[in-house]
């Protein structure tokens, strides 16, 4: 009797384990699908494929939902066509101010604060802030990563997000580190998403978020917002509204060099 009952508990045990592993795995499609969906609303191949983009506008920089700082800007973002080594598969330079006289040069290891004094490398602890932004960009993401090995797309489910429908997949990569992300249910476009992480010297968590509104075509098809702003720990950091963005440009000469001669200054962390 005892051996029908062990027998019985373990056929049982088995079967839930099945029905885990067929429901994690009906998560997992579905969530694909609207990784998928998302690609296509994007621009599919067109949007995979885009090799530059040029955004003009203003940026605000907050502290405390605080505003500590704006100015005009223009940012040439360009992808690389294979994930280096090192760092982040995209070079960008964001070229600030009325006269355009001082910029941001970020290329895929390392990052420059440009001006009429020359070069100076950007503190480790930005350099790092801007590559965590950049991997965990769901836009990213879906352009530069979404068949990266190891990744896992599972579906959360549909909720309502800001009076909007939306379906919620969580992306989580090879390293364990997940983006929750939301995207519309009509246009399966990315309107939010969020990410956690630990500082290694604070011990602190961290809490990042980022909404995503005013999609255009920005050239053959290629769908990207206009309205992009950040959140940290409950604090708003940034927001951009751009004024023009354009797919496919060609860009300025040496748009990712340091000027001639520009003097390398030493680092200040």
């Amino acid at each position: 009797m005892q051996s029908r009952s062990s027998s019985a508990v373990l056929a049982l045990a088995a079967l839930v384990a099945s029905v885990l592993a067929l429901t994690a795995q009906s998560d997992s499609n579905k969530g694909k699908d609207v990784i998928d969906k998302a690609i296509a609303a994007l621009g599919g191949d067109r949007f995979l494929q885009m090799q530059n983009r040029v955004a003009r506008g203003r940026i605000y920089a907050f502290f405390h939902d605080q505003l500590s700082g704006l100015d005009v800007t223009t940012i040439y973002t360009e992808y690389l066509s294979a994930k280096p080594a090192k760092g982040i598969a995209l070079r960008e330079r964001e070229v600030l101010g009325k006269k355009q006289d001082y910029s941001f040069l970020f290329l895929p290891d390392q990052a420059f604060d440009v001006t009429y004094r020359g070069a100076r490398p950007v503190p480790d602890e930005s350099w790092q802030r801007y590559v965590r932004a950049t991997e965990n960009d769901v836009l990213y993401i879906l352009k530069v990563r979404h068949d990266e090995p190891g990744i896992i797309y599972d579906y959360v489910g549909s909720d309502v997000y800001l009076s909007t429908h939306v379906e919620i997949v969580d992306i989580t990569d090879a390293q364990s580190r997940t983006v929750r992300a939301f995207f519309d249910h009509n246009t399966m476009l990315p309107i939010h998403e969020s990410f956690s992480w630990l500082d290694p010297d604070t011990k602190y968590h961290n809490d990042e978020v980022t909404d995503y509104d005013k999609y255009r075509d920005i050239g053959n098809g290629i769908m990207w917002p206009f309205s992009i702003e950040r959140q940290r720990n409950g604090y708003k950091s940034y927001q951009m509204f751009a004024t023009k963005i354009e797919a496919n440009q060609p860009l300025p000469p040496k748009t990712f060099e340091l000027p001639p001669g520009a003097k390398l200054l030493k680092k200040v962390d």
